[in-house]
């Protein structure tokens, strides 16, 4: 079955709402499309090629929703299960009918020496597991007679686990899926097997010809050396959200432009962005009839808190270094590493960055627009609480929001929903501090990955490298992509039917047909314990928030406490590869003459404003490095 609805020639969807979609709780953005399925992205420059795709069916599925198991293997076995499943469930597909029976082939020649064996294997709460849980492993089993439980939990509970199984070497799950932020632990820790290796040697034999590994977007994120440790699952992005209704009035934008000298529009730099959040909250107040307020945040107590400061906090604000997919020497945690990668240090005394000015700057900011500008309840929200509220109506802008809570803003009767379905609002890249320069980081990016656990016996570590590529398998991607509305495929983001759904995704499939999208990236490889060093961060940040700690204070209290862990993963010879060899101790200023980061402080942390129209930074996507250029340099003059 072909579609056939295509896109006009600006790359814009056509107007038609397509089959099988609601527009009433969709998104927005009449946007352009990118080339074909399986060829290199064509940057999004608001009108590009008509995309097209090798095949897709008559109606795509709803998307951001992960709908309920049904039994469409028919009650058949092998070869007749997995034709079932490709014809009345795994469309859309990049791939043609033939070629995804031609992977589901491979996967039942391959499963037979497994057939009948039980495999384990563990993920975090979200809608892409719980696809994968509910449905994939189901179907997985029908094609390929091997049994899968998968289960979800809570990330705490599976990092526990996972640490755990670390230090203990006992396998407590056969496979496991994590976020890529784990990519310097796994390898120093050398607890998993090298997936370039895995697929070269010893699983070469279960390894599916067709992976295609070059397509996974997030493949920088899971590699040390060139070599994949992880393999991406599902991906989502920190950007910037806003109410473009509201920054469209031209009575706000007349009042605004008088009380700040320059336009409302998209914020460029955080100095605008303050500007925004103090005029929604201090000059307009109400609109709608509601009390409106110019930011959202979250600050409870939790391990969510110290995601929060850590993912793109201190990035945004420019503490680290330039380089991608993150800073070297310096990453966005402060921490420095040397050429051989072993962590050094985390403080500006042993030359990182973690309690320098740039990040006190930015923690610094980070509370006062909590306490100043979001609503009073938002200071005792944690993650999942405070991600659905921009839907409530009543915030302006957030600088930074997880795309994962798109499904959440697209409802039908919600405030921030039109009455014909389309979004008052839009994603845009996020502001940058004063601290930030061309060629660093912009943000953060999510990459749940699997990764097979050095201590899971071989027989099972094959099975489950099979159901790990039957999740993420061309035959497979595309379907769970626009159900979990995490896409991971190049090819996949590229789709005609991506393109389709591009008006109702909320600018998510412009992000990441640009070049802009490498620029937000996951934690990296110079930390060297993400279990262990998370938790200096909330436990004092929480501190900062209740105030019986100052910014510095707080800062400096991170960077020690994380010193001290690795200092203790040093003496104890924890880790095999490159581990922590602590810099000795010098002053402030001996490392603020060195170059990049840490930086010293600036003379001006507070720029002139810097906004742009939405439609020239979806332009800017193409160049990234132009972002804020003014801001970041002729600002500073």
């Amino acid at each position: 079955m072909t579609k056939k609805q295509e896109d006009d020639p600006k790359g814009r969807a056509a107007s038609k709402t397509p089959r099988g979609f609601n527009a009433n709780r969709r998104n927005f953005l009449r946007s352009g499309a990118a080339a074909a399925a399986g060829m290199a992205a064509v940057p999004f420059v608001g009108s590009s090629a008509a995309a097209a795709t090798s095949s897709g069916s008559d109606e795509l599925p709803p998307l951001g929703k992960i709908p309920d198991y049904k039994n469409y293997g028919k009650g058949a076995s092998g070869k007749k299960a997995a034709e079932n499943w490709v014809d009345n469930f795994l469309q859309p597909s990049t791939l043609t009918r033939d070629q995804q029976m031609k992977e589901m082939e491979y996967f039942i020649n391959a499963a037979q020496p497994y057939k009948g064996m039980t495999i384990t294997a563990v993920s975090e709460v979200t809608g892409t597991h719980q696809f994968e849980s509910k449905i994939l492993a189901q179907a997985f089993e029908q094609i390929t007679g091997i049994k899968v439980k998968h289960d979800i939990m809570q990330e705490g509970d599976v990092v526990s686990k996972l640490e755990s199984q670390m230090a203990t070497g006992r396998s407590l799950y056969d496979i496991y899926i994590n976020d890529s932020d784990f990519i310097g632990t796994h390898v120093r820790m050398d607890d998993v097997i090298s997936i370039t290796d895995y697929m070269t040697g010893e699983g070469k034999d279960v390894t599916l010809p067709t992976l295609d590994v070059d397509d996974f977007i997030g493949k920088s994120f899971v590699s040390w050396k060139d070599k994949m440790y992880m393999i991406p699952d599902g991906q989502f992005a920190n950007l910037y959200w806003y109410r473009k209704d509201w920054f469209d009035r031209p009575d706000l934008q007349k009042q605004f432009k008088e009380e700040y000298g320059y336009d409302l529009d998209v914020p460029v730099n955080w100095s605008a962005y303050e500007d925004i959040a103090d005029f929604f909250t201090n000059k307009v107040k109400n609109l709608d009839g509601r009390r409106i307020y110019g930011h959202m945040d979250y600050g409870k107590k939790s391990p969510s808190l110290g995601w929060r400061i850590h993912d793109s906090w201190l990035s945004m604000a420019g503490a680290g270094d330039k380089g991608l997919p993150n800073g070297r020497p310096v990453d966005d945690w402060g921490i420095r590493v040397n050429d051989d990668l072993n962590p050094v240090g985390a403080s500006v005394e042993r030359g990182g960055a973690t309690n320098s000015p740039a990040a006190v700057y930015a923690i610094r900011k980070y509370k006062e627009w909590l306490d100043k500008y979001a609503p009073p309840e938002a200071a005792g929200m944690t993650f999942s609480e405070s991600g659905p509220v921009p839907a409530q109506g009543h915030i302006a802008q957030q600088i930074f929001w997880y795309t994962a809570f798109t499904p959440s803003m697209t409802q039908p009767g919600l405030p921030v929903v039109n009455d014909d379905g389309t979004p008052k609002w839009r994603m845009a890249p996020s502001p940058h501090g004063p601290y930030w320069e061309a060629g660093m980081k912009l943000g953060y990016q999510d990459c749940g990955s699997w990764m097979l656990p050095r201590a899971t016996d071989a027989k099972k570590r094959a099975a489950s490298w099979l159901y790990a590529q039957f999740c993420i398998c061309k035959s497979v991607s595309l379907r769970k992509s626009l159900a979990a509305l995490t896409p991971f495929r190049t090819s996949d983001i590229n789709s005609k039917p991506m393109g389709e759904a591009a008006p109702y995704l909320g600018g998510l499939v412009e992000f990441f047909r640009s070049p802009a999208h490498k620029y937000w990236t996951p934690t990296g490889v110079n930390v060297p314990a993400y279990g262990k060093l998370t938790s200096a961060w909330w436990k004092n940040i929480a501190k900062i928030n209740s105030g019986s700690l100052t910014p510095q204070e707080g800062m400096d209290a991170v960077a020690e406490d994380m010193d001290n862990v690795m200092h203790r993963i040093e003496i104890a010879k924890l880790e095999k590869i490159a581990p922590p060899k602590l810099n000795p101790k010098k002053s402030a200023e001996y490392w603020f003459k060195q170059p990049g980061a840490p930086k010293p402080k600036l003379d001006n942390e507070d720029p002139p404003g810097e906004t742009l129209s939405y439609d020239e930074l979806l332009k800017a996507f193409n160049n990234p490095a132009s972002i804020g250029r003014k801001a970041s340099s002729e600002d500073q003059g």
